[in-house]
């Protein structure tokens, strides 16, 4: 249980990072104009977020989350700084419950 928990805070962490590059980038290319960008950064977070959306996953089944708060999860990686305040409620959920 614990080692799910520590790859799931990881995960969240760096899809949380990685978003928010994203999100820079995005502002940056659409709302500045800057042309020069590297096309590389949606590819990154794409791939760390469909591993930490597996990660999660096994987090939720260990833990035995309702499909709700599983779904919930995984979406929080898709909005810029959820991923960092949902990984907390879970973190602090999952200590609770079982002791870790």
């Amino acid at each position: 249980m614990g080692s799910a928990l520590v790859r799931y805070r990881v995960l969240a962490y760096a899809t949380g990072l990685w978003l928010l590059v994203l999100t820079a980038e995005m502002v940056a290319k659409y709302i500045f104009g800057v042309e020069d960008l590297p096309t590389w950064i949606a590819v990154v977070h794409g791939w760390v977020y469909f591993v930490y959306l597996l990660i999660t996953l096994d987090l939720a089944v260990k833990v035995r989350w309702p499909v709700g708060r599983t779904v919930g999860t995984l979406l929080a990686g898709t909005i810029p700084f959820l991923s960092f305040v949902v990984e907390h409620w879970r973190t602090q959920q999952v200590k609770r419950d079982f002791g870790v």
